[in-house]
């Protein structure tokens, strides 16, 4: 069998990726519908869940480039005539399906490649080649607008493979002609003019075929960001000597060995501080924070859910400390309530004063266990024990804080 196209006839190589594509994306798209369907209420779930995850997005990285050499192959090749170029209508047909499959070929793996890189999540792809793209942020509103478009996109490919399919059987059943036979082992004889093809006309169905596809996933509202049906606790405005101007709570876990890192946007601080204290009660602190305000990746509506946070029944967390001065600097000892469970912690932290900013960054780490969080992944290797938690903030002498955004 010759490896090169011919005017009539497709080569060994052409055919190789197309059943090559053919079978990655058979198994690509109910691999993600299984995926998505599985539970992950325990460690083993999770495991599982996150496995089929990786495999899935592992293939579809594998599809983009498998996709790229095949189309980089097929610009260097003639396409074989049309079978029935006085079939007009539905040559036309035809070759608009072709360049929908082209162009989702790259665009379907494309765009949920640009999710993975965009958020932090806990399936990564098997390679040694790192989890992120050139020039790909990590950003929620990214991550949204590239899983909308993952699958706008694969809708519009699951529709063109049905089509191309439904089209190769109809001529191989109903017209008995050698279009499905061209892409089968041998070189079936073909009589048919040498037709050159169309392009311009079925490249521009293909363009109006995607805007509309595009048009109809944003009125269903595919790529807006990704919220929680929980809402966020709206906190009040609190009375403080010290007015945060800015500031950052973050959180940090290890979930299937990779860290996924996010933030509460939404706090209070009720700070008292003298700063001429050389030692012991320097003043307090008391934070409440909105638990619904948190982002975490991928798995924020997991962080929500009644075995994690219950940001339903337990809307906000506390925490109330005196601020220590110490010799080697100072240190927040006191209470934080997370799902009515109360546990001492303390916080030492950094504190810079000039002209009478102050600036503040305080780490520690808590056991989530301690506040009956994630309770069902009794697996460290599938969830850490550990949370990192990281403060940083700024601020001024005043009366009134309102609330961090």
């Amino acid at each position: 069998m010759a490896l090169s196209n011919t005017s009539t006839h497709y080569g060994g190589v052409t055919k190789t990726f197309h059943w090559l594509t053919a079978l990655l994306i058979l198994t690509l798209i109910p691999l993600g519908i299984y995926a998505n369907w599985l539970p992950y209420e325990t460690s083993e779930q999770l495991a599982q869940k996150a496995w089929m995850f990786s495999l899935h997005k592992t293939l579809g990285v594998t599809v983009f480039f498998v996709a790229l050499a095949r189309i980089l192959w097929a610009l260097s090749q003639p396409k074989p005539t049309l079978l029935h170029p006085d079939r007009k209508l539905e040559s036309l047909a035809a070759e608009t399906v072709h360049w929908l499959l082209y162009g989702s070929l790259l665009l379907v793996p494309l765009s949920g490649w640009v999710h993975h890189a965009a958020t932090d999540g806990f399936a990564p792809i098997w390679w040694p080649l790192g989890q992120n793209l050139p020039f790909v942020p990590k950003s929620e509103s990214l991550a949204s607008t590239a899983a909308g478009l993952h699958i706008v996109f694969e809708r519009v490919l699951a529709a063109s493979v049905i089509l191309h399919i439904a089209g190769a059987l109809k001529h191989h059943i109903i017209d008995k002609d050698a279009t499905l036979l061209r892409m089968l082992p041998g070189r079936p004889a073909v009589l048919a003019p040498l037709t050159p093809h169309h392009v311009a006309v079925p490249l521009v169905s293909a363009l109006v075929i995607w805007g509309g596809a595009l048009g109809i996933g944003s009125t269903l509202g595919l790529y807006e960001k990704h919220t929680v049906d929980v809402a966020a606790a709206e906190l009040e405005a609190v009375q403080s000597d010290w007015i945060v101007q800015e500031g950052e709570m973050a959180i940090t876990v290890k979930q299937l060995g990779s860290d996924v890192t996010g933030s509460f946007a939404d706090w209070t601080a009720a700070i008292t501080f003298d700063e001429n204290v050389t030692e012991g009660p320097a003043g307090t602190v008391d934070v409440t924070i909105s638990i619904g305000s948190l982002t975490l990746g991928s798995v924020t509506g997991q962080a929500m859910g009644a075995d994690f946070f219950n940001a339903e029944t337990f809307p906000t967390a506390t925490y109330t400390a005196d601020l220590i001065r110490r010799a080697g600097g100072y240190t927040a000892d006191g209470t934080l309530t997370i799902k009515d469970q109360s546990v001492p912690v303390s916080f030492p932290f950094d504190l810079q004063i000039a002209d009478g900013v102050a600036t503040v960054r305080a780490e520690t780490s808590l056991d989530r266990r301690n506040y009956s969080i994630g309770n069902s992944q009794t697996d460290e290797a599938s969830l850490g024990f550990s949370v990192g938690v990281t403060i940083t903030l700024t601020a001024t002498q005043g009366d009134i804080a309102s609330p961090d955004s």
